[in-house]
């Protein structure tokens, strides 16, 4: 209503025009109850691929453009107070506006749901066994694997990721938006995933939105093995590592099992580096607390976009996109493989398949 109103009314067009965008603009802004209609939640939305992609763009672009207007608002206030008079503002300013709204919304779009470039990061934990100094792992996180993200795009990732023929991959929850029934082809290619310590994973907040216990299950039958409040131990020449992984923070919501770090960590061996999956990066330093050495988040999304993560870190603990030192610990938050399909839009905070390569040594404090 704010578009309508303070961007498209004031333009010199036929009142008919006006009424037909207007009706546009309104049946773009309600892309959520559209999704909700078509499947139950606003998490899966149910359209042909290039209608949610459509759907996106559109919802982007009005986003934007109300950002831009709150900008020709202030800077018209401002320029009335110093001239003390009107200063009216031009159509041709008001559709400048527009299209920069509208292709970088197209951008945005085009960068949320590409299959996302390889990112090399190197962390260095003190006291690593020597077995493990170069060993590398892939994070996948965020997948929300849809009819955004299908079996085309989870093949892409797949292929993908076998080329970097990694030690290990680790999938930090949020595989899916949708049932397993609406989404057990998509995500088939994940049972193709290859490394030579095998695919570890834990559950997103997402999962438990589609029926938790179904998905572990179907999960694990695909090959890989999950980490809920548990740990494996990895051996090579002699060497141990512990990887742990927990629930995620809203488990309680639906009467499934919260995180649970000690019960993470019960029986594992002492003196060994610990890596802790985690979904969610808030709890960042309860972890180091435990003597966790490094700990793999996702679920920010990076922030989405340049400026607006600022308020996705205020959700998060502050930790929003990259790496942080947190009392001795690293943190590592994955911008995401991809993202939630209803607002799927990437601006300076781009997607990554990420390569962590593990270094003997002290710890470092930036990229």
């Amino acid at each position: 209503m704010f578009v309508i109103g303070r961007f498209l009314w004031p333009l010199h067009l036929p009142l008919v025009i006006k009424t037909v965008v207007a009706a546009l603009l309104l049946i773009a802004s309600q892309y959520h109850l559209w999704s909700r209609l078509s499947s139950g939640s606003v998490f899966s939305p149910e359209f042909p691929r290039a209608i949610v992609i459509g759907f996106n763009w559109a919802f982007g672009a009005i986003l934007l453009l109300a950002v831009f207007q709150l900008l020709l608002d202030a800077g018209t206030l401002a320029t009335m107070i110093v001239r003390r008079g009107s200063a009216p503002i031009p159509d041709s300013v008001r559709y400048a506006v527009a299209t920069v709204a509208a292709v970088l919304a197209a951008i945005g779009v085009h960068q949320a749901i590409r299959v996302p470039p390889v990112k090399d990061v190197e962390i260095r934990i003190a006291g690593l066994d020597p077995a493990f100094d170069g060993y590398t792992m892939l994070q996948l996180t965020d997948l929300h694997i849809s009819r955004l993200f299908p079996q085309s795009w989870a093949q892409a990732v797949v292929d993908r990721s076998n080329a970097l023929a990694p030690d290990l991959i680790v999938v930090t929850g949020d595989f899916i938006d949708g049932t397993v029934e609406e989404r057990r082809a998509d995500v088939e290619p994940l049972g193709g995933l290859r490394a030579r310590d095998g695919t570890l994973f834990i559950p997103g907040n997402h999962e438990y939105f589609f029926g938790y216990h179904a998905w572990m299950q179907h999960l694990a039958g695909m090959g890989m093995r999950p980490l809920a409040n548990a740990h494996a131990v990895l051996q090579r020449d002699g060497g141990r590592l512990v990887i742990a992984g927990v629930t995620d923070l809203s488990a309680p919501e639906t009467g499934n099992a919260a995180p649970d770090l000690p019960m993470a960590l019960n029986g594992a061996p002492d003196d060994v580096s610990v890596i802790l999956l985690d979904h969610q990066p808030k709890n960042a330093r309860a972890a180091a607390a435990r003597g966790v050495a490094l700990q793999l988040s996702g679920h920010t999304h990076g922030g989405m976009i340049l400026g607006m993560d600022r308020v996705a870190a205020l959700a998060n603990g502050g930790f929003v996109s990259g790496r942080y030192e947190v009392d001795g610990m690293t943190l590592y938050v994955n911008n995401g493989t991809a993202l939630w399909a209803g607002f799927a839009l990437r601006l300076g905070r781009p997607s990554e398949l990420t390569r962590i390569t593990l270094r003997r040594g002290a710890t470092r404090t930036s990229l």
